[in-house]
């Protein structure tokens, strides 16, 4: 997935998804579950004042959940280079 592979190359060092999991609430958690059977995998989560944004994708389309667990597909969540 050429998405995650970007994230890999900006870091020095993984977080292993497991980091990423932790991080989320539980409705975030509720809503990936749904979308998985979709193709949608955690990229990231982002550690905003709202609370934790998880990033998720298809393919190269990407996508947020909200700390309350409500799905965003047209984020404009930028990723860097």
């Amino acid at each position: 997935m050429q998405i995650a592979q970007q994230l890999k190359d900006r870091r020095e060092t993984d977080l292993h998804h497991d980091v990423h999991w932790d991080s989320m609430t539980a409705e975030q958690k509720i809503a990936l579950y749904n979308l998985h059977r979709f193709g949608y995998r955690l990229l990231f989560v982002r550690h905003m004042h709202s609370g934790p944004l998880a990033v998720i994708s298809q393919q190269n389309h990407l996508a947020t959940i909200s700390s309350h667990g409500e799905v965003d597909y047209r984020t404009d969540v930028q990723l860097r280079d």
